[in-house]
């Protein structure tokens, strides 16, 4: 019997074995062969010697920080928002509500705030008719992190919101009796047993947000330049796929990096 369900397991896994092949391990294989390849074809380390120079070192930095920033925002947002969530009466229904928009295509939510955002846009009519003046609202650092946290908040929100639907309420009475303040509670109690939903919103959140390239595009105005949009260049317009990949296998790196430091630490007994 043991036997038989062992061999139904195996045949079970082959179909998801052959995906992560297929669509995820050979991909990465690629992107690291092309790497090692310069704009004529020839075989060469300038790509990785390009990419430790100032241009791309602050490209860099500058990805890490506007994702860093899209990611706090968002868990600023969501925190509080997931736990009201979680003291409403139809909890499941307002979630839905908060999640639904996730799934409109993202170019037409682009689009949408290029609308909002514009010279003559709701944003622009609502700042005349508070007596403040139109304003260059779209195509700067503010509307390409608004819009980006706009979108990635029902992502952080669901594990947050799922972390906080599941904690025992027995813990918070026994907090409350012992004579906690709300403030003690939440920071002994509420937040150390939902840190992994915590973690795992960060990761939806950041890990994407460092690839960003078509909101920088629509939103910033190429004024946002990530390394997202730097390998969208490198493959689409100048044709060096050897430097675009290049800059997709420090982004992978990158993205293991944030991974392995946000992942689940199991305790012991």
């Amino acid at each position: 019997m043991n036997v038989n369900k062992k061999l139904t397991r195996q045949l079970y896994s082959v179909p998801y074995l052959l995906w992560i092949i297929l669509f995820v391990i050979t991909p990465i294989i690629l992107v690291l062969y092309y790497s090692f390849f310069d704009i004529e074809g020839n075989f060469s380390f300038v790509n990785y010697q390009k990419f430790f120079t100032p241009v791309y070192l602050k490209m860099t930095f500058s990805s890490f920080w506007y994702a860093f920033l899209i990611t706090v925002i968002a868990l600023l947002i969501s925190y509080p928002t997931a736990y009201v969530l979680t003291k409403t009466k139809h909890k499941q229904l307002w979630l839905l509500l908060i999640i639904v928009p996730s799934w409109v295509n993202l170019l037409l939510k682009a689009y949408a705030f290029i609308g909002i955002f514009g010279q003559h846009g709701m944003a622009n009519n609502i700042l005349d008719i508070i007596g403040v003046g139109s304003r260059q609202i779209l195509f700067t650092d503010f509307s390409f992190i608004f819009v980006s946290v706009y979108i990635f908040i029902p992502f952080m929100i669901l594990p947050i919101f799922n972390a906080l639907d599941e904690l025992n309420p027995s813990l918070l009475d026994a907090a409350n009796d012992l004579g906690a303040s709300r403030w003690t509670t939440f920071k002994r109690v509420i937040f150390p047993l939902t840190i992994d939903g915590v973690k795992s919103g960060c990761q939806i959140v950041f890990i994407p947000a460092l690839s960003l390239f078509m909101l920088t595009r629509l939103i910033a105005g190429s004024r946002v330049i990530t390394l997202g949009t730097a390998i969208e260049q490198h493959f689409l317009v100048t044709q060096d796929w050897g430097m675009g990949s290049t800059i997709a296998v420090f982004l992978i790196l990158a993205m293991f990096l944030v991974m392995l430091v946000t992942r689940d630490r199991k305790r012991g007994l």
